[in-house]
Protein backbone atom coordinates (compact mmCIF):
# COMPACT_ATOMS: atom_id res chain seq x y z
CA UNK A 1 0.00 0.00 0.00
CA UNK A 2 1.46 3.34 -1.01
CA UNK A 3 1.52 6.27 1.38
CA UNK A 4 0.72 9.75 0.10
CA UNK A 5 3.65 12.13 0.44
CA UNK A 6 1.20 14.78 1.59
CA UNK A 7 0.80 12.88 4.85
CA UNK A 8 4.52 12.64 5.54
CA UNK A 9 6.15 15.16 7.88
CA UNK A 10 8.46 17.64 6.14
CA UNK A 11 12.05 16.47 5.87
CA UNK A 12 14.21 18.32 8.38
CA UNK A 13 17.55 19.62 7.19
CA UNK A 14 20.27 18.64 9.68
CA UNK A 15 21.64 21.48 11.75
CA UNK A 16 25.29 22.50 11.62
CA UNK A 17 27.34 25.38 12.93
CA UNK A 18 27.68 26.80 9.42
CA UNK A 19 23.93 26.64 8.83
CA UNK A 20 23.16 28.24 12.20
CA UNK A 21 25.54 31.14 11.46
CA UNK A 22 24.16 31.58 7.94
CA UNK A 23 20.63 31.91 9.29
CA UNK A 24 21.90 34.33 11.94
CA UNK A 25 23.56 36.47 9.26
CA UNK A 26 20.38 36.49 7.17
CA UNK A 27 18.26 37.39 10.18
CA UNK A 28 20.56 40.29 11.09
CA UNK A 29 20.45 41.53 7.48
CA UNK A 30 16.68 41.36 7.31
CA UNK A 31 15.67 42.60 10.75
CA UNK A 32 18.72 44.25 12.33
CA UNK A 33 21.15 43.02 14.91
CA UNK A 34 18.81 43.85 17.82
CA UNK A 35 16.38 41.23 16.53
CA UNK A 36 18.99 38.48 16.68
CA UNK A 37 18.51 36.31 19.76
CA UNK A 38 18.81 32.57 20.33
CA UNK A 39 15.02 32.33 20.41
CA UNK A 40 14.41 34.39 17.24
CA UNK A 41 17.13 32.43 15.44
CA UNK A 42 15.61 29.11 16.49
CA UNK A 43 12.18 30.28 15.32
CA UNK A 44 13.56 31.31 11.93
CA UNK A 45 15.13 27.86 11.57
CA UNK A 46 12.02 26.00 12.69
CA UNK A 47 13.73 24.42 15.67
CA UNK A 48 13.99 24.85 19.44
CA UNK A 49 16.51 27.15 21.17
CA UNK A 50 18.12 24.24 23.03
CA UNK A 51 18.98 22.61 19.71
CA UNK A 52 21.22 25.55 18.78
CA UNK A 53 23.39 25.21 21.87
CA UNK A 54 24.98 22.12 20.35
CA UNK A 55 26.60 24.43 17.76
CA UNK A 56 26.96 27.84 19.44
CA UNK A 57 27.49 28.48 23.12
CA UNK A 58 25.73 31.84 23.28
CA UNK A 59 24.90 35.00 21.37
CA UNK A 60 28.47 36.29 21.65
CA UNK A 61 29.72 33.27 19.77
CA UNK A 62 27.09 33.89 17.10
CA UNK A 63 28.22 37.51 16.75
CA UNK A 64 31.85 36.40 16.50
CA UNK A 65 30.85 33.96 13.78
CA UNK A 66 28.79 36.29 11.61
CA UNK A 67 31.34 39.10 11.88
CA UNK A 68 33.94 36.64 10.63
CA UNK A 69 31.61 35.75 7.75
CA UNK A 70 31.45 39.41 6.76
CA UNK A 71 35.24 39.67 6.80
CA UNK A 72 35.39 36.51 4.69
CA UNK A 73 33.42 38.35 1.97
CA UNK A 74 36.06 41.11 1.78
CA UNK A 75 39.04 40.36 -0.44
CA UNK A 76 42.12 41.21 1.61
CA UNK A 77 44.80 43.50 0.16
CA UNK A 78 48.00 42.03 -1.20
CA UNK A 79 51.43 43.16 0.01
CA UNK A 80 52.72 42.32 -3.49
CA UNK A 81 50.59 45.02 -5.11
CA UNK A 82 50.85 48.80 -5.10
CA UNK A 83 49.85 49.77 -1.56
CA UNK A 84 47.69 52.72 -2.60
CA UNK A 85 45.75 50.68 -5.14
CA UNK A 86 45.33 47.90 -2.59
CA UNK A 87 44.03 50.29 0.09
CA UNK A 88 41.65 51.84 -2.45
CA UNK A 89 40.29 48.42 -3.39
CA UNK A 90 40.05 47.39 0.24
CA UNK A 91 38.14 50.54 1.19
CA UNK A 92 35.55 49.92 -1.52
CA UNK A 93 35.29 46.23 -0.61
CA UNK A 94 34.66 47.02 3.07
CA UNK A 95 32.17 49.74 2.11
CA UNK A 96 30.30 47.30 -0.16
CA UNK A 97 30.18 44.68 2.59
CA UNK A 98 28.76 47.23 5.02
CA UNK A 99 26.06 48.11 2.52
CA UNK A 100 25.09 44.45 2.36
CA UNK A 101 25.30 44.11 6.15
CA UNK A 102 24.64 47.56 7.68
CA UNK A 103 24.39 46.08 11.19
CA UNK A 104 28.08 45.17 11.00
CA UNK A 105 29.50 48.70 11.01
CA UNK A 106 29.52 48.82 14.81
CA UNK A 107 30.73 45.25 15.25
CA UNK A 108 33.61 44.64 12.85
CA UNK A 109 36.15 45.95 15.34
CA UNK A 110 34.23 45.12 18.49
CA UNK A 111 34.78 41.37 18.85
CA UNK A 112 37.16 40.11 21.53
CA UNK A 113 37.40 36.66 19.90
CA UNK A 114 38.10 37.35 16.22
CA UNK A 115 37.82 34.50 13.77
CA UNK A 116 40.27 33.26 11.16
CA UNK A 117 38.93 35.42 8.31
CA UNK A 118 39.07 38.51 10.52
CA UNK A 119 42.67 37.83 11.50
CA UNK A 120 43.71 37.10 7.90
CA UNK A 121 42.21 40.40 6.79
CA UNK A 122 43.99 42.43 9.46
CA UNK A 123 47.28 40.66 8.86
CA UNK A 124 47.11 41.28 5.10
CA UNK A 125 46.26 44.96 5.60
CA UNK A 126 49.13 45.49 8.03
CA UNK A 127 51.53 43.61 5.75
CA UNK A 128 50.53 45.77 2.79
CA UNK A 129 51.14 49.00 4.69
CA UNK A 130 54.45 47.77 6.11
CA UNK A 131 55.58 46.66 2.63
CA UNK A 132 54.86 50.18 1.38
CA UNK A 133 57.52 51.53 3.74
CA UNK A 134 55.39 52.82 6.61
CA UNK A 135 56.94 52.55 10.06
CA UNK A 136 55.18 50.42 12.65
CA UNK A 137 53.73 53.54 14.26
CA UNK A 138 52.60 55.04 10.94
CA UNK A 139 51.09 51.71 9.92
CA UNK A 140 48.94 51.82 13.05
CA UNK A 141 47.98 55.44 12.33
CA UNK A 142 47.17 54.70 8.68
CA UNK A 143 45.04 51.66 9.48
CA UNK A 144 43.07 53.53 12.15
CA UNK A 145 42.57 56.55 9.90
CA UNK A 146 41.38 54.51 6.93
CA UNK A 147 38.94 52.44 8.98
CA UNK A 148 37.60 55.52 10.78
CA UNK A 149 36.85 57.07 7.42
CA UNK A 150 35.32 53.92 5.88
CA UNK A 151 33.10 53.14 8.88
CA UNK A 152 32.09 56.78 9.32
CA UNK A 153 31.16 57.08 5.66
CA UNK A 154 29.16 53.86 5.87
CA UNK A 155 27.20 55.19 8.85
CA UNK A 156 26.54 58.50 7.11
CA UNK A 157 25.37 56.85 3.89
CA UNK A 158 23.09 54.44 5.74
CA UNK A 159 21.47 57.33 7.62
CA UNK A 160 20.67 59.43 4.56
CA UNK A 161 17.03 59.54 3.38
CA UNK A 162 18.14 59.00 -0.24
CA UNK A 163 20.50 56.66 -2.04
CA UNK A 164 21.92 56.59 -5.56
CA UNK A 165 22.17 59.04 -8.51
CA UNK A 166 19.57 61.84 -8.60
CA UNK A 167 17.86 60.37 -5.53
CA UNK A 168 18.53 63.53 -3.52
CA UNK A 169 16.26 65.68 -5.67
CA UNK A 170 12.98 64.46 -4.21
CA UNK A 171 14.13 65.05 -0.64
CA UNK A 172 16.26 68.16 -1.12
CA UNK A 173 13.92 70.12 -3.38
CA UNK A 174 11.25 70.37 -0.68
CA UNK A 175 13.86 71.40 1.91
CA UNK A 176 15.22 74.15 -0.35
CA UNK A 177 11.78 75.76 -0.35
CA UNK A 178 12.32 76.52 3.35
CA UNK A 179 15.46 78.52 2.47
CA UNK A 180 13.59 81.13 0.44
CA UNK A 181 13.79 83.77 3.18
CA UNK A 182 17.46 84.41 2.48
CA UNK A 183 18.71 83.32 5.91
CA UNK A 184 20.65 80.34 4.58
CA UNK A 185 22.47 81.49 1.42
CA UNK A 186 25.18 78.86 1.60
CA UNK A 187 22.67 76.04 2.01
CA UNK A 188 20.86 77.34 -1.09
CA UNK A 189 24.16 77.57 -2.94
CA UNK A 190 25.31 74.03 -2.18
CA UNK A 191 21.85 72.63 -2.94
CA UNK A 192 21.25 74.40 -6.25
CA UNK A 193 24.81 74.34 -7.58
CA UNK A 194 25.78 70.86 -6.44
CA UNK A 195 23.19 68.55 -4.85
CA UNK A 196 20.38 69.29 -7.33
CA UNK A 197 22.57 69.02 -10.40
CA UNK A 198 21.73 66.06 -12.70
CA UNK A 199 23.62 62.90 -11.80
CA UNK A 200 24.49 63.94 -8.25
CA UNK A 201 25.22 60.93 -6.07
CA UNK A 202 26.35 61.39 -2.48
CA UNK A 203 28.23 58.12 -2.80
CA UNK A 204 30.69 59.86 -5.13
CA UNK A 205 32.00 61.81 -2.15
CA UNK A 206 33.58 58.61 -0.86
CA UNK A 207 36.39 58.54 -3.41
CA UNK A 208 37.18 62.22 -2.92
CA UNK A 209 37.73 61.79 0.82
CA UNK A 210 39.56 58.50 0.37
CA UNK A 211 42.01 60.05 -2.10
CA UNK A 212 42.68 62.98 0.24
CA UNK A 213 43.60 60.49 2.97
CA UNK A 214 45.77 58.40 0.65
CA UNK A 215 47.54 61.54 -0.60
CA UNK A 216 48.35 62.50 2.98
CA UNK A 217 49.56 59.01 3.85
CA UNK A 218 51.78 58.91 0.77
CA UNK A 219 53.67 61.92 2.09
CA UNK A 220 54.27 60.06 5.36
CA UNK A 221 56.29 57.28 3.72
CA UNK A 222 60.07 57.76 4.03
CA UNK A 223 61.78 58.39 0.68
CA UNK A 224 63.40 54.95 0.69
CA UNK A 225 60.01 53.37 1.30
CA UNK A 226 58.47 55.28 -1.59
CA UNK A 227 61.23 54.16 -3.94
CA UNK A 228 60.78 50.55 -2.84
CA UNK A 229 56.99 50.78 -3.27
CA UNK A 230 57.37 52.17 -6.79
CA UNK A 231 59.78 49.38 -7.73
CA UNK A 232 57.23 46.71 -6.82
CA UNK A 233 54.46 48.14 -9.03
Amino acid sequence: MSVSTQNLPPKRIPLSRERVLRYALDLADESGIASLTIRSLANSMGTKPMSLYHYVANKDEILDGIVDMVFDEIEPPSPAGDWRDQMHRRAHAVRAALKRHPWAVGLLEARASPGAATLRHHEATLATLRSAGFSVQMTAHAYALLDSYIYGAALQEAALPFHGPDAAVEVTASIVERFSGGQYPHLVEIATEHVLKPGYDFGDEFDFGLNVILDGLTRAIPSSGKDQSQQTT
